[in-house]
C-alpha cells in the first residue's frame, strides 16, 4: 500500500479515537475512505482535512453540516448503509424531512448527475446510487404521511419512455407531507394509462417529470391523454426538460413547475384561481 494512505485502525490510532468511532465517521461520511481487499483505507490528507475540521470533518463553530456532500460519497461509493447513515445523522441534528429531500438528496444526486454528464463518473456508478437513493426515500416515505382531512389527489408520472422515477418518488412525498393524496405512477408511463388514472373523481390534478426534450413527444400524448378522460383537471409540467410556462403550455399542459416548491404553490392556488379553459386555448394555439 501507499505511503500515503493508512488503514483505518491507523486512522483511528492516529486521532486517538476508538477504531468503531473511526468506523462511524465513515459509514456517516465524515471521514472519506475506501475499501480495499477487505480493507478500510483513508487518505493521509483527508485525515489530516478531517482532523483540521474542514469539508467533511465534523462541523465546528456553528457551520452548517454539509449533509449533501457525505451523502454524495456515500452514494458514490455504493454504501447504502453509510448512506442511511448520514440521513439519520442529518434528522438528529434537526433537518426536517423536506429539507432532508431539497437540501441533500436532491443536491447529492443532482451533483452525480452533472459528474457523469462531464464524464467523471461511468453510468454505472451513476445508477447505482440512483437506485441507493430510491431505497432510501423508501425507508423515509412513511415518514411524510400527514393525517387530516386530504386535501385532494394528485396523479404523478413520467411519459412513455422516460426512466427517471426519483423525481416523482420525491415530488409525491413532498405533496404527502402538504396533505395531499398522491398516486404515483412512476416512470414509463403510456399515455392513456395516465388519462385513465386521472379520470378518477377525487383527482383535482397531474403532474407530468420530463428530464429531457427527446421527450416531449410523449409528454404532448399524455398531456393530450389527460384532456380527454379528464378534462377538468389540472395538468402541470415540469422536470428538467421542461424550461418555462411556455413550453408547458405548448406540450398542452395548463401548468409549470420548475421544482417541488413551485408544484406546491401551483396546487395551494386550487381550486378556482386556475383558469384551465384559458390555458387550453393557449395549448391549442400553440
Amino acid at each position: 500500500m501507499s505511503d500515503a494512505t493508512l488503514t483505518l485502525q491507523e486512522a483511528a490510532d492516529d486521532l486517538g479515537v476508538h477504531y468503531m468511532t473511526a468506523y462511524r465517521y465513515v459509514r456517516l461520511g465524515l471521514l472519506p475512505a475506501q475499501k480495499l481487499g477487505g480493507v478500510w483505507r483513508v487518505d493521509r490528507a483527508d485525515l489530516e482535512q478531517f482532523r483540521s475540521g474542514n469539508g467533511n470533518a465534523p462541523v465546528r463553530g456553528g457551520r452548517p453540516a454539509p449533509w449533501a456532500e457525505r451523502l454524495e460519497a456515500r452514494l458514490l461509493a455504493g454504501d447504502a448503509r453509510g448512506a442511511w447513515g448520514v440521513v439519520e445523522a442529518a434528522l438528529a441534528a434537526g433537518s426536517e424531512l423536506d429539507e432532508i429531500y431539497l437540501d441533500v438528496l436532491t443536491p447529492a444526486m443532482v451533483s452525480i448527475g452533472n459528474r457523469w454528464s462531464a464524464g467523471e463518473i461511468d453510468i454505472g456508478l451513476e445508477h447505482r446510487a440512483t437506485g441507493i437513493a430510491m431505497r432510501l426515500v423508501g425507508r423515509l416515505g412513511p415518514r411524510f404521511v400527514r393525517r387530516g382531512r386530504s386535501r385532494g389527489a394528485v396523479v404523478l408520472a413520467t411519459p412513455a419512455g422516460e426512466k427517471h422515477a426519483l423525481s416523482v418518488a420525491v415530488l409525491a412525498d413532498l405533496l404527502r407531507l402538504e396533505g395531499w393524496e398522491v398516486s404515483d405512477l412512476g416512470a414509463d408511463t403510456p399515455a392513456e394509462s395516465l388519462g385513465l388514472a386521472a379520470a378518477h373523481p377525487e383527482v383535482v390534478a397531474v403532474g407530468i417529470s420530463v428530464t429531457h426534450p427527446q421527450h416531449h413527444d410523449a409528454c404532448r400524448e399524455s398531456c393530450a391523454a389527460v384532456r380527454r378522460h379528464a378534462p377538468g383537471v389540472l395538468i402541470v409540467a415540469g422536470g428538467q426538460g421542461v424550461d418555462s410556462r411556455e413550453t408547458a403550455i405548448a406540450l398542452g399542459a395548463h401548468e409549470h413547475a420548475a421544482s417541488a416548491k413551485e408544484m406546491v404553490r401551483v396546487l395551494d392556488r386550487l381550486p378556482g384561481t386556475l383558469d384551465l379553459e384559458s390555458a387550453g386555448d393557449a395549448a391549442a394555439g400553440a
